[in-house]
């Protein structure tokens, strides 16, 4: 048994719209023949089903008795959040998650395509916000033939969100290229996604005020760190202060155009995490004869997440019912190396749990590889991956946890306005 289901407007124009195709079915079922009876009914049921499950699955978890804060999620990023989209990517480059020891501790060990052993970071928010999990992979739903997929991407779209991040993911179109779909491309198929949306449900006014109310997520800009530093170790120098602060110009003018895009869609609520430690990934840290962090790397990312902060600050000053919180990824993992036990009951925090070579970080996570049994005491799950027990940590934190976590609310908050 659910809670009490909340009738905001784009319930109750789903539903008479369901109604009136309900009664227009039964009519036509009266005029025709015997023969079409079956088809009416048939079709009946179906509304009846659609709209039963959409506000059902829209407002309670399972059987929580939990009550969904936002009618959807929408996430975009990388591969902390991906669910699956790059499985349907095609090319052999493409960053994939889909075969073991990935999912391990995910229901029944299914390697769905998470750059986890078991859950990520969205799927952990979206719990907070009241669902089971990360709603699916847009190109899951994207799979059928004829209409049945645009249906499939509607209903969901209605009812939990969709999930568009991609592994490898960019703000720059060029990072990575090739091997993942680009922030750009996310924020396209968003739209293709709201259009989906109206055709379902016949009115523009109503998707918007449903996306407006929906919960948007983004974490991207990880992967663009560290193409820029790669670039230059193969220069073999350092970027100079005017190249770094293109960068940052490029790195945030194409953040701002996509905000703008999903703003424009309707979108109002921006839950944004920055980029974290990268310089401290095992993937890193194995290529220093110390294994220590690159701190080069780590003030690239900071000065990022400055320019980032200052963009959602003024994008909040400008524009009307624009609200946001900034999720601090950097902060969350300071405090876990500074503390490893205190902060998250951690036993390592340097090496990967799954992988191989020096910190287990010289070759992706596949069968074979280096495996550690208790995963919830690693911070990371392969070289580059937080665990599924980081991820928890850190979707808790950024959902209501310290203040200086997330600026100027935390996704809680967010989440009510």
């Amino acid at each position: 048994m659910c809670l009490p289901i909340s009738w905001h407007p784009l319930n109750l124009y789903i539903f008479h719209r369901l109604i009136q195709a309900a009664k227009l079915a039964m009519s036509m079922n009266n005029m025709k023949s015997n023969s079409s009876t079956g088809v009416g009914r048939l079709m009946t049921m179906m509304i009846f089903i659609t709209v039963h499950l959409l506000l059902q699955q829209q407002y309670c978890l399972g059987g929580a008795q939990q009550l969904v804060q936002v009618p959807a999620v929408f996430v975009l990023g990388d591969s902390t959040l991906d669910v699956g989209n790059n499985n349907y990517l095609p090319g052999k480059d493409v960053f994939r998650a889909n075969k073991p020891y990935n999912g391990i501790d995910y229901p029944a060990s299914i390697p769905t395509g998470r750059f986890s052993n078991g859950y990520n970071l969205a799927d952990y928010l979206a719990m907070k916000l009241g669902f089971k999990e990360s709603p699916p992979a847009y190109l899951s739903l994207l799979q059928g033939p004829g209409p049945l997929p645009n249906l499939t991407l509607a209903i969901n779209a209605l009812s939990r969100g969709v999930n568009f991040a991609s592994g490898g993911a960019g703000v720059l179109d060029s990072t990575y290229a090739g091997r993942c779909i680009p922030l750009s491309t996310q924020v396209r198929s968003m739209e293709a996604t709201r259009a989906a949306m109206v055709a379902k449900v016949g009115s523009p006014a109503a998707v918007s005020a449903h996306i407006a109310r929906s919960f948007f997520l983004l974490g991207v800009a990880n992967n663009d760190m560290f193409v820029f530093a790669t670039a230059q170790q193969q220069r073999n120098r350092s970027a100079t202060p005017a190249e770094v602060a293109a960068f940052y110009t490029d790195l945030v003018g194409k953040y701002s155009d996509a905000i703008m895009e999903l703003y424009g869609m309707g979108a109002r609520k921006f839950g944004v995490i920055n980029v974290g430690l990268v310089g401290c990934v095992p993937l890193v840290r194995a290529m220093s004869p110390t294994g220590a962090c690159s701190d080069d790397l780590n003030r690239l990312a900071a000065g990022f997440d400055d320019a980032l902060a200052s963009l959602l600050s003024g994008l909040a000053a400008r524009l009307p019912a624009f609200s946001y919180s900034l999720a601090d990824a950097q902060a969350i993992a300071r405090l876990a190396f500074a503390d490893p036990m205190a902060s998250g009951g951690y036993t390592n925090v340097d090496e990967a749990c799954c992988g191989s070579g020096r910190l287990r970080a010289e070759a992706d996570c596949q069968v074979g590889s280096m495996l550690c049994s208790d995963r919830d005491k690693w911070a990371f799950w392969d070289r580059v991956h937080p665990s599924q027990r980081a991820c928890f940590l850190s979707a808790a934190a950024y959902y209501d946890g310290p203040a200086q976590l997330t600026k100027p609310i935390n996704f809680k908050h967010l989440a009510s306005t």
